[in-house]
């Protein structure tokens, strides 16, 4: 074949020229608008709000977030397991990160060490 039938050839990922993008073109040529937020900030923004309800006799103000995991916690000591579940996995993902080894007791390391893997003996 020669190039100039290579270079008209249409087909797959091969447009026909005059659909094909121009030297210094691109596919988005305004590209995302200026101020434009994602789903992270907004969300972020969303739960940093606060809100206002009566606790008792006495009108407590507190962020949306606050009052979700207020939420969680009491449905979780109410015995609900779903929400036992979530509180225990935030949990282990807030503090798992820790180094805790400094904080366990002689007697938590005993049954640590009890389960620890060993070296096998043959």
């Amino acid at each position: 074949m020669t190039d100039k039938h290579d270079a008209d050839a249409v087909g797959y990922k091969n447009p026909p020229k005059q659909y094909r993008f121009q030297p210094g073109e691109n596919g988005n040529p305004h590209g995302r608008p200026k101020g434009a937020r994602n789903f992270k900030s907004d969300l972020r923004d969303e739960l940093a709000e606060t809100i206002a309800f009566r606790d008792g006799e006495r009108d407590v103000t507190i962020s949306k977030q606050r009052a979700l995991i207020k939420r969680l916690v009491a449905e979780a000591i109410r015995g609900d397991t779903r929400a036992i579940t979530s509180v225990l996995t935030f949990c282990v993902r807030a503090f798992g990160d820790e180094d805790d080894d400094e904080q366990r007791s002689a007697e938590d390391s005993e049954i640590v060490d009890a389960f620890a893997p060993r070296p096998a003996h043959r």
